[in-house]
């Protein structure tokens, strides 16, 4: 009896840890489906992957930042927050992280603690500059949360009886309907885990508050099952319509958004035909058209712009030919994006932003320009939210209208909102108004008691050995240049602790500094003040001055040493210096103009994945033809050896992902003399 009891523990314990192990290997299992389904843009279904890993304790720390992530890039940020929260007190150090935990928290109207964790970002050592700018900036904004919150617009809300669980958003009048962005289709997208987007209608009832009638699809040929279609735009006459159509799964990510055409030809809307002014490597979406409907204005985050998604605008002839979209230039585009422009009649353009100073991710803004000189205005309370507030239209008049808010009380997640003045029927409303462009207006954020704001601006920094230890470098000389020339501006030496003082910059200008020490490697560092302008809303004095520190990293000029040119791509079994390659190598050009007793070999390897004979040739061969470009630059032949080293030499051998092989396909110069 002893023995069978003692068999059948043996039993039950074999059989609970084979279950225990089972269910270990369903959690990895689906942790690491998670990450797959995180990879593709998936991130509803990444979520669940990573919580059921998360039940069962798997990689806990970068479980939950991955949870917070996928909320994060499916635009539900208050859900991030806690996952975010749990990573970090797990001990993540990511500062992109950090910064969008505090960021999270801002959304969420959690202001106080936002503050305390930009504040956090803002201490670490070796944070990137562009974070820590973000970071600052966001602290200020923080600073003056309650002193937005005092602006208040005369307007009352109300939701419409359109609005549902699912989401409504991107309102436009055409005559007297409203049509509407909402995810009523049958396909679920993988995003966000809702259905996907189209285009409807529903008829705007007598008192303007409201709507009446079930919404109805705009059109059957405006209707594609497996896309998202949203941000409908009509010309004033009502006969044309731009709006965006992507998320096919085509194309990875956000460039798969594109915008399309379509014409009211005899009350029947035609197929939609897609523009000429799409980038394919871009997001470009949330149109709108001027009051006299030449002009288009649209949203992209398209290379060149001032950063994230930024507002362009695009003419249109008689024709229907399109010029070259114009991006709208650094007062109105930041670092953040703009998007949802909005043209009301005299030419005020509205748009949302979440990089000029707001109350959380998306507010909603007004643009005006006076005399040369574009002014932003936040629009306040009750517009603003926490959350995202966009998509602003007027209905009739400009003191009553529609626009689209996910805050807190709706239905779903993005509603539509009803908005009027009081006196929504006195046309006379806004002339009432104080002129917000006088200097005595109390509200008017570019003056002090009449007097106007100032801000001087100046550049200092430090210079550091590029080591473990960063090792301050002293008696480097820095050079302040123009951004399109080597006229020197000044001469800046550095101290002990490899500081140099500070040199005064002007807003909206670019410059380079050369820098230049004995022993090192002399170096040029790009420096712009494009989106460093500071609001007059933060500013509580007349004269203000504000520096920009800068850290200039050098490498010590050694023998032998090697670095990696990064993006040096070539064609599949090619060795032509490819536009974006020439680029790169232009930047070698000038580090040897600037370093001119240098002498350089210039290697170049490949994968694995061909013979050893054939990779030895290509490497050869796309060795010599960098070389030979550089000397066509103005670099002397006898200062550069080629040399191809095909598959000889790899970063990561036996490498199975492309990004490994990517790794191993590289173009590197070594120093050999100096």
């Amino acid at each position: 009896m002893k023995l069978l009891r003692s068999n059948f523990t043996l039993v039950f314990l074999l059989f609970t840890i084979s279950i225990y192990l089972s269910g270990c290997n369903s959690a990895m299992q689906a942790y690491k489906d998670g990450q797959k389904k995180f990879a593709n843009g998936e991130y509803d279904l990444a979520i669940k992957g990573f919580q059921k890993a998360a039940e069962e304790n798997v990689e806990p720390v970068q479980t939950n930042y991955l949870i917070a992530e996928s909320y994060r890039l499916s635009n539900r940020f208050k859900e991030a927050i806690p996952y975010y929260k749990k990573a970090m007190e797990g001990g993540l150090n990511n500062f992109d992280a950090q910064f969008q935990y505090a960021y999270a928290l801002k959304t969420a109207g959690q202001y106080d603690e936002a503050a305390n964790q930009f504040a956090l970002l803002s201490k670490m050592t070796n944070v990137p500059q562009n974070l820590q700018e973000r970071a600052a900036r966001e602290i200020e904004v923080l600073k003056i949360v309650d002193r937005l919150k005092t602006e208040k617009t005369n307007v009352e809300l109300k939701s419409i009886p359109l609005n549902t669980a699912a989401s409504e958003f991107s309102p436009a009048v055409l005559g007297n309907e409203l049509v509407f962005s909402s995810s009523k289709k049958e396909k679920i997208y993988k995003n966000n885990g809702q259905p996907m987007l189209g285009l409807y209608k529903v008829s705007i009832s007598e008192n303007a508050g409201s709507t009446q009638g079930t919404p109805v699809l705009l059109s059957k040929d405006i209707f594609d099952a497996d896309a998202n279609e949203g941000s409908p735009a009509f010309s004033p006459d009502g006969k044309t319509l731009v709006f965006a159509r992507g998320n096919t799964g085509k194309k990875k990510g956000t460039a798969d958004v594109d915008l399309y055409l379509s014409r009211n030809v005899n009350g029947q809307w035609t197929v939609p035909a897609i523009l000429p002014i799409n980038d394919s490597l871009a997001w470009d979406g949330s149109p709108a058209f001027s009051r006299d409907g030449k002009t288009l204005y649209f949203a992209s985050n398209r290379a060149g712009g001032a950063g994230g998604i930024d507002l362009y605008r695009t003419n249109m002839d008689a024709s229907g030919r399109f010029s070259k979209p114009v991006n709208m230039g650094k007062d109105i585009n930041t670092a953040g994006d703009e998007m949802f422009p909005y043209v009301a009649e005299g030419g005020k353009l509205y748009f949302a932003s979440d990089g000029h100073p707001g109350l959380g991710k998306l507010d909603l803004f007004s643009a005006t320009r006076s005399q040369g000189v574009i002014s932003i205005e936040n629009m306040g309370l009750p517009f603003n939210s926490p959350q995202d507030d966009f998509g602003l239209v007027f209905y009739q008049n400009q003191n009553k209208g529609f626009f689209s808010s996910n805050r807190e009380g709706g239905k779903g997640d993005d509603d539509i909102y009803y908005f009027a003045s009081p006196e929504e029927e006195d046309t006379t409303t806004i002339a009432k108004n104080p002129d917000p462009n006088d200097p005595l207006n109390p509200n008017n954020p570019k003056y002090i008691n009449g007097k106007p704001k100032v801000v001087r601006y100046f550049l200092a920094g430090n210079v550091v050995a590029n080591d473990q230890a960063f090792t301050p470098i002293d008696s480097a000389t820095v050079r302040i240049l123009p951004d399109t020339s080597d006229i020197q501006i000044s001469e800046l030496p550095t101290n002990a602790e490899g500081k140099f003082g500070k040199q005064a910059v002007e807003e909206g200008k670019s410059y380079t500094l050369l820098v230049q020490r004995k022993g090192f490697i002399s170096k040029r560092e790009p420096f712009s003040m494009d989106g460093r302008a500071i609001p007059p809303i933060f500013l509580t004095k007349e004269l203000t001055d504000t520096t920009f520190n800068v850290t200039i990293r050098l490498d010590k000029l050694e023998l032998n040493k090697t670095f990696v040119l990064e993006n040096i791509y070539y064609d599949l079994n090619k060795y032509n210096i490819r536009p974006d390659a020439a680029v790169e190598l232009d930047k070698l050009v000038q580090i040897l103009k600037d370093n001119p007793t240098m002498k350089i070999e210039l290697s170049s390897h490949t994968d694995a994945r061909a013979t050893d004979a054939y990779n030895m040739t290509l490497s050869q061969n796309r060795a010599e033809s960098a070389v030979s470009y550089l000397n066509s630059k103005g670099i002397d032949a006898d200062r550069m050896i080629a040399k191809g080293y095909g598959e000889r030499e790899l970063i990561v051998p036996n490498a199975k992902t492309e990004e490994e092989h990517q790794r191993n396909r590289r173009t590197e110069f070594t120093i050999l003399s100096y």
